[in-house]
């Protein structure tokens, strides 16, 4: 009788690995940093996010720029790793390193936004769409200094670049399913932006 999960000859390593890359995905850096520097629960802070543009709420510049490299090195070490596996091992992996961080097994699956973890993957995964993704998130925050409109300009064309660069069906798939997870975790912004309340970055304390 066949085993209802196929055959586990085969399908182990896609199981280890969607694991793996979850766990690493789901490392908060932004809490380790925080409590580490002697900021307390950085979900106790502004947002209560856990990422870089919540970091930063506590005026260290340092501390929410380390915080946004290694969210995105915890996602690009994920597919990199995995893309030594195969495509389709590196695809369960950008989907997974996400999610980890979406939904940290750590901190009760309530985790941050994605927006640095998503960009580490996008890069790693196709580098093309990741460095286009990126620009239009420094031209949409450029322009108006909302990082949460910036993700979501970012998230929605991602997707697009990702066809128009590639031309292949996996890679759009892949980056448009994390762009979707990103575009839901921002229901909280988008409502805030409609209203004309939502928060700007600030550089300075000024």
């Amino acid at each position: 009788m066949p085993h209802p999960m196929g055959d586990l000859t085969y399908t182990w390593p896609f199981y280890l690995g969607a694991a793996l890359a979850y766990l690493l995905g789901s490392i908060p850096f932004g809490l380790v940093l925080t409590r580490l520097a002697g900021y307390g629960d950085i979900r106790r802070i502004g947002s209560g996010n856990i990422g870089a543009t919540n970091v930063l709420r506590t005026g260290n510049k340092a501390l929410a720029a380390l915080t946004l490299l290694l969210d995105a090195g915890k996602g690009a070490a994920a597919v990199l790793i995995a893309r030594q596996f195969g495509p389709d091992m590196a695809a369960l992996a950008a989907i997974f390193a996400f999610l980890g961080h979406l939904f940290p097994v750590w901190l009760g699956f309530k985790g941050g936004k994605g927006v640095a973890t998503a960009g580490g993957v996008v890069l790693a995964y196709a580098w093309p769409v990741g460095l286009a993704a990126f620009a239009t998130w420094l031209v949409v925050v450029a322009a108006t200094r909302y990082s949460s409109l910036a993700a979501l300009a970012a998230c929605a064309l991602a997707p697009v670049y990702a066809w128009l660069i590639t031309r292949q069906i996996q890679p759009t798939e892949v980056i448009l399913a994390l762009a979707v997870m990103a575009i839901l975790r921002h229901h909280a912004n988008i409502r805030r932006l409609l209203r004309g309340q939502e928060g700007k970055i600030r550089l300075s304390k000024s």
